[in-house]
């Protein structure tokens, strides 16, 4: 027996707008196994997904000394820290 699948108004949780839940993004679903019902409206959505979450932060270079911003709280002091060019000249780098 197929299911038979009817647009849906849905409210959207980050803007409060309405969208249309088609028949076919439903049906879609279905097939994917999805249980939740999409909370955004496509618009919100793509934004969420371009939305960059990551904190930046300042460095000093353990080997040629300069400022540099890394994505990652250092957390131990100890371990050196490397700028991009220096890391790639020391991890990156082919065996000689």
């Amino acid at each position: 027996m197929a299911i038979t699948f009817e647009d849906k108004t849905l409210k959207c949780k980050d803007c409060g707008n309405d969208f249309t839940w088609t028949a076919g993004e439903q049906d879609f679903f279905s097939k994917k196994g999805f249980t939740n019902k999409p909370a955004r409206c496509k618009d919100c959505r793509q934004k969420n997904r371009t939305k960059v979450e990551a904190e930046y932060f300042k460095v000093i270079c353990n080997s040629c000394q300069q400022v540099g911003e890394v994505i990652f709280k250092p957390s131990n002091p100890d371990s050196p820290i490397y700028c991009k060019k220096c890391f790639e000249e020391k991890f990156l780098a082919p065996a000689a």
